[in-house]
């Protein structure tokens, strides 16, 4: 169940992304946005672990900023995959990919903290 709930929150997110950050696309289905949010989920947890280990001492030097531009490197490159894949999403620069990534953030924070319990929230 949560993982369905982390899905849609991500998917509630990327649509707040192309709706309201200039440079971001997305121009299919509802159900086609679950689907993209699944390709950024596979991204992230498949290449996002190899970028940060390969930018580990910048990220240190940056005392963790450096994961914006990782999140818009990860918004860009679920951009290539998708258009591979033919799902309407698209980025058209780096800036508009940091935007997003920033708010992509945001807005999935804000949902799971309203929509997904805690651990402590088990007991």
């Amino acid at each position: 169940m949560t993982v369905l709930l982390r899905l849609l929150i991500t998917a509630v997110a990327l649509w707040g992304a192309a709706t309201f950050i200039d440079g971001i696309r997305y121009t299919g289905s509802t159900l086609g946005l679950v689907g993209l949010s699944l390709l950024f989920g596979v991204a992230n947890a498949l290449i996002r672990p190899i970028l940060a280990f390969f930018s580990l001492p910048v990220l240190i030097l940056t005392l963790g900023l450096f994961t914006l531009v990782l999140n818009g490197a990860m918004l860009l490159i679920t951009s290539l995959l998708a258009k591979r894949l033919d799902i309407p999403f698209h980025v058209d620069s780096f800036g508009a990919a940091i935007l997003g990534a920033l708010l992509v953030s945001v807005v999935s924070t804000v949902l799971s903290w309203m929509f997904i319990p805690s651990e402590d929230d088990n007991d």
